[in-house]
């Protein structure tokens, strides 16, 4: 068996531009063609024992970019912390760069054309990237309002960004395209939001026509001698009508999370709450059977909805 050559330590962590490691003498072009290494893009290599992540993919797409772009949109998020790629894109990489930029254009590199200041770049090891305040921005004018507030949300809970700065940011950017949509999407987003799934559950309460819920509501039963006592955290709740809303995810079908969420389900029953429990299916499927049976709560309770 042919022994498998030597890998230098510089070129065995990360992509790298194939013309720099020979030139450097680390590798001939000859090598560069075995099974060692991976060819990402042209020109631009990485040792085949790299784990080969999104992550991956945008250190080597770094390695095109000029000066004056960056990576940007759902690459960006991605580097953030935000996984909001679909399976079918996870080997794309986004960037952005102003149109007077050139770059020439290739396979698995999206480039959009926009404005691009130096306060909107940074650096996450090595990668130039968007900041998290415009990656958030990039996001909520491009992307249709449902995924836009999940982007949101998700910066948001990161804690990657502050409701304060998007608010300011989008308000100077109001004339730019997609502006205003991207100004809706603000209005819907909710820091409190724990998943994507909850971001477009109440997404589908807010356009049903029914109030706002308050996200993550801490319920507490007050003893005679004034102790508050917390009995649950409830997803979404409308605290006025004793009513909670829970979006149950894979997790809350395991035998410990089901015991706990019965458990706390009748404690909140003998406290006079009701509590109603949704699934992806009712979120995704079956919207109109979800609001109806909300709105016949509240109105239970006493609510003009």
């Amino acid at each position: 068996m042919a022994r498998r050559p030597a890998v230098p330590r510089s070129l065995s962590i990360a992509p790298f531009r194939a013309r720099d490691a020979v030139a450097a003498g680390l590798l001939t072009r000859r090598q560069l063609d075995g099974p060692t290494w991976r060819r990402l893009f042209q020109g631009i290599h990485v040792y085949a024992d790299v784990p080969l992540d999104h992550r991956t993919w945008c250190e080597a797409a770094a390695l095109l970019l000029p000066k004056g772009a960056a990576i940007a949109d759902l690459s960006a998020a991605f580097l953030w912390g935000v996984d909001l790629l679909p399976p079918a894109e996870r080997e794309i990489v986004h960037a952005v760069m102003s149109r007077d930029v050139h770059l020439r254009p290739r396979s698995g590199l999206t480039v959009h054309r926009s404005s691009l200041q130096p306060e909107d770049v940074t650096r996450i090891l090595g990668p130039a990237v968007t900041t998290p305040v415009r990656t958030a921005w990039d996001l909520a004018r491009r992307l249709p309002r449902f995924e836009a507030v999940v982007a949101l949300d998700a910066l948001l809970k990161k804690r990657k960004v502050s409701l304060d700065q998007l608010t300011a940011y989008f308000h100077d950017r109001l004339g730019w395209p997609g502006g205003p949509a991207a100004r809706i999407a603000l209005d819907d987003a909710d820091p409190l939001a724990e998943s994507a799934m909850e971001s477009r559950m109440r997404l589908v309460i807010i356009d049903g026509g029914l109030p706002r819920p308050i996200s993550q509501y801490a319920i507490t039963l007050t003893h005679a001698d004034g102790r508050k006592q917390f009995i649950a955290r409830s997803d979404f709740a409308y605290p006025v009508f004793k009513t909670a809303l829970e979006y149950d995810g894979d997790h809350h079908r395991e035998r410990s999370t089901y015991r706990f969420d019965m458990d706390r389900q009748n404690r909140l029953h003998l406290m006079g709450w009701t509590v109603l429990r949704f699934s992806a299916d009712d979120v995704l499927r079956r919207p109109d059977d979800m609001l109806a049976k909300i709105r016949a709560v509240l109105r239970r309770a006493g609510a003009d909805v």
